[in-house]
């Protein structure tokens, strides 16, 4: 390969202890090409995007290895030439684009300032006219006044694409984009993933596109990379990938991944990978896989070629069953539940200007309500003011027959009870500083009850959210993203609940975790009899979760029905552009 990028057996190590965060990871994209890299959290994905940079996090080495930009090797600059090809050779975009704009300066300050950094541009009037271009290629407006907002005056799709255009304003060989679409609602990621394909294809950048969003990778990349405990245990087209998956977990992730076409149900996966020191001498994923044998556990498998450009890390190829195992979507007799919570007419603001203006919403007993929309239609909103966390509203909302107050202090104890708000961040909502246990458990202690009576509901709840009773004495940084949201579950059903209010619960979770989550609800629901609001803006799982659907758009509900129906035939245009703007598996296979 004359262009592009090549790794080379690539080995990223703990620094203190010698244990291999990645290691032997072998990946070849040619110019103009994308490369998905895709795994659960934690398999190494960031480690082998940052070392393409040269770089590793503190307490990390790259051990060894070589990594190719055209013919040119880079790990074996020193520190001032990795620092001057960052940004001229090879890009990086991150996850939160608030993260890495400054603040404090105009858009058009910092594309200038890349610009300056790497000497592009013989003059101040070439790099002006260079940095319309760049707002051009991004579809961004190239006016002044345009450039001289502040990263807070754009949304977060305009701040990701001013990130985009600021990696691509040296005209780099290689871009590594680090979850770039994960916080974007569906719209503004199409825009931004056509903007990636466009940008690599004309300019004849190597992309590796670092993604847990399968569906994503599905419309966007030529090649895909799987990877689990820090190898990569498959990899080949996109189309042999989706269509035929030959490594256990590879067949685990497509299966887990929810699609907006067709009836499909999400399948979780229990457990999770070992951790760099613990992981185990054979396939670092027999320890999960249901055709593991003895010769599985003694050594890593080498790669096997399975088809032309397709190859995979196991000995079990051609030993699969046709399909994992299926487990059963929970169905309700719609609109027959009794109506547990009543929104009518509810419009509400922010220091007096509106926000959401006259939405009427019903949640039955039992049954998911889910309410989407792009990021800012108002979606939480609604949530806050049902759950007494938002005052400033007018309209009635009904709980069980009876009329709440607008706060959640002035509610009574009963109904403070019986709604319970889970948010998206789990991390952000537990007390670093308290066992999760103690979080738990709070809500009991505030009413009262006896130290015997909170440590039993306590080792109920946690066998409710499939967590054992050991956990109770954990930290939350103890635990992993979907270990934590768990525990904020477990936290919302301390209460007995009769209504769990789920403000976009998954939006950073990888699809395997998701799906676990997604399970657990479901079991909620037919165990407990629990009625669920969940707000999101990820179509896909709605279509295989919720019963109801109410489409938000510009604070007002453009169209209200049975998920099914709103789903496979759509009536408001703004409800069709969300489904068509969807990533979807199963239709870029066709």
């Amino acid at each position: 390969m004359t262009s592009g990028l090549r790794i080379s057996n690539l080995r990223v190590n703990v620094k203190a202890s010698g244990c291999d965060i990645v290691d032997e990871v072998n990946l070849e994209i040619p110019a103009g090409r994308v490369l998905g890299l895709v795994g659960e959290s934690g398999s190494g994905k960031t480690t082998v995007g940052l070392a393409v940079l040269g770089h590793a996090r503190r307490g990390v080495e790259i051990a060894s290895g070589e990594i190719f930009f055209g013919e040119t090797e880079v790990l074996s600059y020193d520190a001032e030439k990795k620092r001057l090809m960052r940004g001229a050779l090879v890009s990086y975009v991150p996850q939160d684009p608030a993260s890495s704009l400054n603040p404090a300066l105009r858009i058009g300050t910092q594309l200038r300032e890349v610009l300056e950094a790497h000497n592009f541009g013989d003059s101040t009037e070439a790099r002006a006219t260079r940095i319309k271009e760049m707002m051009a290629e991004v579809a961004l407006p190239t006016d002044d006044e345009y450039l001289e907002r502040y990263p807070h005056q754009l949304s977060g799709g305009q701040q990701q694409r001013v990130v985009l255009a600021m990696a691509f304003a040296c005209r780099p060989s290689v871009i590594v984009l680090d979850e770039p679409t994960t916080g974007l609602d569906v719209s503004t990621q199409e825009h931004v993933l056509r903007t990636v394909r466009e940008l690599a294809r004309v300019y004849g950048v190597a992309a590796l596109y670092i993604t847990h969003d399968l569906a994503v990778v599905s419309e966007l990349v030529d090649e895909v990379a799987v990877m689990y405990a820090g190898r990569i245990i498959e990899q080949g087209v996109v189309k042999d990938i989706f269509e035929n998956p030959v490594h256990p977990y590879t067949r685990h992730l497509v299966a887990a991944a929810p699609d907006i076409v067709g009836d499909h149900q999400i399948i979780g996966l229990a457990g999770r990978a070992a951790s760099p020191g613990k992981r185990p001498t054979g396939c670092v994923f027999a320890a999960r896989c249901e055709l593991a044998s003895d010769e599985c556990r003694s050594q890593f498998p080498v790669s096997v070629e399975v088809g032309d450009r397709h190859s995979a890390r196991c000995i079990k190829i051609g030993q699969l069953p046709s399909n994992v195992a299926k487990s059963s979507r929970l169905r309700t007799n719609h609109n027959t539940g009794d109506v547990l919570a009543n929104i009518e007419g509810l419009s509400a603001g922010y220091i007096g200007n509106l926000v959401v203006r006259d939405v009427s919403i019903r949640i039955r007993r039992g049954q998911c309500s889910a309410l989407v929309g792009e990021s800012g239609s108002g979606k939480t909103t609604v949530a806050r003011c049902l759950g007494g966390l938002h005052s400033e509203w007018t309209g009635k909302i009904l709980f069980e027959g009876q009329e709440l107050a607008k706060s959640s202090r002035q509610r009574p104890i009963d109904q403070r009870l019986g709604i319970q708000y889970i948010f998206q961040n789990p991390y952000g909502s537990l007390n670093p500083r308290r066992t999760v246990g103690d979080s738990i458990v709070r809500p009991l202690e505030i009413m009262g009850e006896s130290d015997s009576e909170i440590s039993k509901q306590l080792n109920t709840v946690l066998e409710q959210v499939s967590l054992p009773a050991s956990y109770a004495s954990k930290y939350p940084d103890q635990l992993s993203g979907g270990e934590r949201q768990r525990i904020a579950i477990a936290r919302a059903l301390i209460s007995k609940p009769e209504l769990l209010i789920c403000d976009e619960v998954t939006s950073a979770l990888d699809v395997l975790v998701q799906a676990s989550v997604v399970d657990l609800l479901s079991d909620l629901r037919k165990n407990l009899g629990l009625a669920i609001l969940f707000i999101t803006h990820n179509l896909p799982l709605v279509r295989s979760f919720a019963d109801e659907v109410a489409v938000m758009s510009e604070g007002k509900i453009v169209e209200y029905g049975l998920t099914e129906a709103i789903i496979e035939n759509p009536q408001n245009e703004y409800t069709r552009r969300l489904i068509t703007s969807t990533p979807s598996i199963l239709r870029s296979m066709r």
